[in-house]
């Protein structure tokens, strides 16, 4: 009787204990084996790869990163010297750099600074992909390379009177609207084609001949006699080589300076900032070298016949 006492207690608690191990594996089991196939795929579409984010300073940069913050800024500040003047910045050349290269024009993109060291290393420079100022001069020179070679003055049988209502200044006296035959041949083909440009809209009375009262691409200057040189020369003292050469292409009769807007031949930087925008000198910067004519870079309004 005591024997059977002791066995009671003993079976009622290992009831409990199998009882409670049958809830845990039912809980954890939830209606589903442990071997499970969807069991298993939805257990491993919980787990994610570990990926390392290296920290801001491990990050590689960009292509021409540094190069193009440096474009960015000496866009507007690079200090260099042209004809004793000082120059800042090549801003103003933006529509005559991205002609050169091929280029939609962004001096802060990195495509800019590649083209810049593409270009670097055809003329042998350090290709670090900066417009510096021993890359920019190396550009000013090639597009002064570019320019009317033979400046051998004209002839008067080489030479004609442009009509008076093809300048800007109709008034202008007749020995001063002379031009070389064949240059004035390849403007009257320009004309034509800028007038037929529509994006343009200039006006005009037919097909080859701009309106009186339109002022662009009517002629400005052309053939210049040495003297008469020489007369702009001591009007205008503060115009240094650039402004006004000793040995101008104007002798040869196959220079041209064309209307391009605001002030017609100023100089100041103020007022080639306004020419270079205008549409007519991009027009002339994508479209002249057509007709055989190449700009002067520093001065927006000049264009020389070259063939």
């Amino acid at each position: 009787m005591k024997q059977y006492r002791i066995h009671i207690p003993l079976t009622a608690a290992l009831i409990l204990v199998a009882a409670g191990i049958t809830t845990v594996v039912t809980r954890s089991s939830r209606g589903q084996t442990p071997s499970s196939p969807s069991s298993q795929q939805k257990s491993e579409s919980l787990v994610r790869p570990t990926v390392l984010i290296p920290p801001a300073s491990a990050k590689p940069n960009a292509p021409f990163a540094e190069a193009s913050a440096q474009n960015a800024l000496l866009h507007n500040e690079l200090a260099w010297t042209f004809g004793s003047k000082p120059q800042h910045g090549w801003y103003l050349y933006d529509s005559l750099i991205g002609q050169t290269f091929k280029i939609g024009f962004d001096s802060s993109s990195s495509g800019f600074a590649g083209a810049i060291a593409d270009w670097q290393k055809q003329k042998s420079l350090s290709a670090t992909g900066v417009l510096d100022e021993n890359s920019w001069m190396a550009l000013v020179a090639q597009w002064q390379a570019n320019r009317l070679k033979d400046k051998t003055p004209a002839t008067p049988d080489q030479l004609l009177m442009a009509p008076a209502a093809e300048w800007l200044f109709p008034e202008r006296e007749p020995e001063n609207r002379m031009v070389e035959k064949n240059t004035y041949a390849a403007y009257r083909q320009m004309i034509a084609a800028a007038i037929a440009d529509p994006s343009l809209k200039l006006a005009h009375t037919s097909a080859n001949d701009l309106a009186p009262a339109e002022k662009f691409f009517k002629l400005v200057s052309g053939y210049r006699s040495r003297e008469y040189q020489e007369k702009l020369r001591r009007e205008s003292p503060g115009a240094g080589t650039a402004g006004l050469a000793m040995n101008s292409p104007h002798f040869t009769g196959r220079a041209l300076d064309l209307y391009v807007g605001g002030d017609p031949v100023d100089t100041r930087d103020s007022n080639r900032a306004i020419q270079v925008n205008t549409p007519a000198y991009k027009w002339l910067v994508r479209n002249a070298e057509r007709f055989g004519f190449r700009p002067y870079f520093y001065e927006p309004w000049h264009w020389e016949y070259v063939k």
